[in-house]
């Protein structure tokens, strides 16, 4: 079984296929996404942009596609960076700059708590079939830690593992994440015949 993928996002892209792979569905790039204009994320929920973005760019996909929203939320900055999270410092902020931003706010909390949030739309032909949502609990750290992962990942200390999400590797990350969560749930949904 096939199903497109629409992520410009490597990192994304790398985890999605490998979960993927171990469940025996071929998850493949929407192969002219580069050349889509990318529709406006205006939704206030990871919900509401991961819908948006599946029904836009399944009217370009041959099959299923699913489109995802994800993010940081840490509990004592309200949410933040929540939907934000890719661009919390800036439209095209690289990862080094929402980390810093992040390290900046967080510098008096004692309250570290967060969680990151996916949520996973999958559509046919401009229609959302359903929607699945991962999460996984942690906590803000003082200083990047691991060089691995992307994101906000060598600052989220997941007490199971005794590190933070930069000090593992992606198949060990991609079991426990909120988007190895919410892809097995679409990809169980898929295989059990809808």
């Amino acid at each position: 079984m096939r199903i497109y993928c629409a992520t410009g996002n490597p990192g994304k892209l790398r985890e999605f296929r490998l979960t993927g792979e171990l469940l025996g569905i071929d998850v493949a790039p929407l192969e002219n996404l580069k050349a889509l204009e990318a529709p406006e994320e205006t939704g206030a929920t990871f919900e509401e942009n991961a819908c948006l973005k599946a029904v836009y760019y399944s009217r370009f996909a041959s099959g299923p596609l699913f489109a995802d929203d994800s993010g940081l939320a840490v509990d004592a900055l309200g949410g933040e960076p929540g939907v934000y999270s890719a661009r919390y410092a800036g439209e095209g902020a690289a990862d080094a700059a929402n980390n810093a931003l992040l390290l900046e706010r967080m510098a008096n909390v004692e309250d570290r708590s967060a969680r990151f949030v996916c949520v996973i739309a999958l559509a046919e032909a401009g229609v959302v079939k359903a929607t699945f949502r991962g999460e996984v609990a942690g906590t803000i750290l003082h200083a990047a830690h691991g060089p691995g992962g992307f994101g906000y990942d060598p600052l989220f200390y997941f007490p199971q593992y005794g590190c933070s999400f930069g000090e593992v590797d992606g198949a060990k990350k991609f079991s426990v994440s909120h988007r190895g969560v919410a892809l097995r749930k679409m990809l169980e949904y898929l295989t059990v015949g809808h």
